[in-house]
């Protein structure tokens, strides 16, 4: 059998550079710098160019940061007259060099740009972290905007599946890694190194992250799994530091009960849905015991929105939580026919049904204020994920087991409704 991630480990060795020493280059300002690159033939003398330009980058000022993103912005756009001028004359005569023509002026001088930067070694983690500083000055300046899209086009290319690396992390994989995931965490909090290592070290615990082959050392988004036996109803009983443990090969169900994306300049850019079926297929193929894929996931809109609909923070009692929140996801939409809750949005896009829902599940600070404690378990039935994404996508149906479904219809004949 082959393995379908030969490619992405030949091109982590093949790609694996370091940076230039830092060089600030001379020549003018990084603007004009810019301008000397996306000129420059030579492509020794353009990855030196392009090093001194993201060393200058990283250490500008957040004023003249603001100059540069202006400057891509207007000075690096498309000529709308000459592409306007250029599809005229393609739409009367068809030609390959009219087509030509017009398919270079309608690209923004900008994403030649970010290709020739990325030319540098270490160029991508920078332009992913450039991405992220994009993003917080586009709160002030929408007009940004466009810059953001040329850039997220090419970060899609970059980022394409067929170049990710999966890889299992475990107590042995380097601390600087594991240091990396103790920060990124986002859904459920790591509190020190001995509440990390229960979460990887045991026999029933399991976490996997994809990397890409120019950041080998950073991940991209990583999920935790555990292995048990019949499918949890709480966080709490999940993480608990008194667990007893069982062995993986006793196992029969695997949950996903985290999932954190780490890189804020991919924002919009998904990496999950890839990364649960991918471990969803390995996890098949190397424990055929496992008989169900679940996750034990959050409600973070269930709270605001119960107070939306007129109800005091004051919580209802469990079963009528329980109530409350299958109604919210599965009848509460947004103004395009989708779910409110993004987390829900997200698993249903990916195929999965609703298939339990839990109160007293998260007792967390977090979980109490998000949801009342409220949690929910998302199936992914392998031989049911196409048709389900086609319903969700196409008619916006909701995959729901009976059980939540009755819970929602209890809901929806209360007041609440």
């Amino acid at each position: 059998m082959s393995n379908p991630n030969a490619l992405g480990d030949l091109l982590s060795t093949l790609l694996d550079r370091h940076p230039f020493q830092k060089n600030n280059g001379k020549g003018g300002s990084v603007n004009e710098l810019c301008m000397q690159l996306l000129a420059e033939k030579s492509e020794a003398s353009g990855q030196h160019l392009a090093t001194s330009i993201l060393n200058r980058l990283r250490d500008q000022s957040q004023e003249n940061r603001a100059e540069f993103f202006a400057f891509l912005n207007t000075q690096l756009d498309i000529d709308a007259a000459l592409v306007a001028k250029l599809a005229r004359q393609y739409e009367k005569f068809p030609t390959l060099e009219n087509f030509s023509a017009l398919s270079r002026a309608s690209e923004p001088q900008r994403q030649e740009l970010f290709r020739r930067l990325n030319q540098a070694p270490g160029a991508t983690a920078e332009l992913v972290q450039l991405r992220s500083t994009l993003l917080s000055e586009i709160k002030e300046e929408p007009d940004l905007g466009r810059t953001d899209h040329d850039l997220v086009h090419l970060l899609r290319s970059w980022f394409n599946r067929g170049f990710l690396v999966l890889r299992q992390i475990t107590w042995d994989t380097p601390a600087s890694i594991l240091e990396r995931i103790i920060a990124y965490e986002a859904v459920h909090e790591i509190t020190n190194w001995e509440d990390l290592r229960r979460r990887l070290h045991p026999p029933d615990r399991r976490c996997y992250a994809f990397f890409h082959p120019s950041m080998p050392d950073d991940p991209l988004i990583f999920v935790e799994v555990a292995l048990t036996k019949g499918i949890p109803n709480s966080i709490q009983g999940v993480l608990s530091e008194n667990r007893a443990g069982i062995d993986a090969g006793a196992a029969n169900t695997a949950v996903f009960y985290s999932i954190s994306n780490c890189q804020s300049g991919l924002a919009g850019i998904s990496f999950g849905n890839s990364l649960i079926k991918q471990v969803v297929r390995d996890l098949s193929r190397d424990m055929p015991n496992l008989k169900k894929f679940v996750t034990l996931s959050p409600i973070p809109g269930l709270t605001r929105w119960l107070e939306s609909e007129g109800r005091t923070a004051i919580l209802p009692e469990p079963q009528t939580l329980r109530q409350y929140a299958a109604h919210y996801l599965l009848d509460a939409k947004k103004p395009d026919g989708k779910p409110i809750d993004p987390v829900a949005r997200f698993h249903l896009a990916n195929g999965a049904l609703i298939h339990q829902v839990h109160s007293l599940a998260d007792l967390s600070e977090k979980g109490l204020l998000q949801s009342g404690g409220a949690m929910v378990n998302y199936l992914y039935d392998v031989s049911k994920l196409t048709s389900n994404v086609e319903a969700f996508d196409q008619k916006n149906e909701v995959a729901a087991a009976a059980a939540v479904k009755t819970l929602a219809r209890y809901a929806s004949k209360s007041s609440l409704a």
